[in-house]
């Protein structure tokens, strides 16, 4: 990490740190004081939106309902599957909590950002102790991509919108795949949301 000056935050970031195992501890010892953001939705839906990223660079993969079970007929979840296992949050929450307090950590609801991203964005320059600079002005709703996009400014007409990547289309999946990923997740979810004091809706 760069030297960081008074008065100066210096940012990171990278998707996979939550769920790596050894990252903890290894920015425990470079700085416990760092401050950690954690962006997270539905994990159903995360999932879903792993699987369509991943097949839009191969076109032969095996359809998401074939990959999210070891055995279709028994609807046992293959919870060696990436797309699947980076879902269980609480595992992968209760590595962070054994380094950093409950307090270090600030939550984001991935659906939020798409509902009300002035609210995500207030909270987050909150937890960082920001002056509240990013407001609604600086979003519009960007119909075809279904996502926020930024406007540098708030009089600014060439807003930044999520790249080529984000808002894919996702394919259609079966709704008993859905139902059983829901009743797989639940006991997860529900045990992520004690552990961060957020229920974020999940069904």
């Amino acid at each position: 990490m760069p030297p960081t000056l008074d008065g100066q935050l210096t940012m990171e970031k990278t998707p996979s740190y939550f769920i790596t195992r050894e990252v903890p501890a290894r920015i425990y010892n470079m700085s416990r004081d760092t401050k950690l953001l954690v962006v997270v939705r539905d994990p159903v839906t995360r999932a879903i939106s792993d699987y369509a990223q991943t097949a839009s660079k191969r076109p032969d993969m095996r359809s998401f309902d074939q990959l999210a079970f070891l055995n279709s007929s028994t609807g046992l979840v293959d919870t060696r599957w990436g797309a699947i296992q980076i879902g269980v949050y609480a595992r992968h929450m209760h590595r962070w909590l054994q380094f950093f307090p409950r307090s270090q950590i600030h939550f984001v609801s991935g659906e939020g950002l798409i509902r009300d991203p002035a609210g995500e964005m207030a909270r987050v320059q909150d937890f960082l102790g920001l002056k509240r600079v990013i407001t609604e002005n600086h979003f519009y709703f960007n119909e075809t991509k279904g996502f926020p996009c930024l406007k540098k400014s708030e009089g600014n007409g060439s807003p930044r919108c999520l790249g080529k990547t984000k808002g894919r289309i996702h394919p259609r999946i079966q709704p008993e795949t859905i139902q059983r990923l829901r009743e797989f997740y639940r006991p997860f979810n529900l045990k992520f949301y004690q552990m961060t004091n957020i229920d974020f809706g999940w069904p």
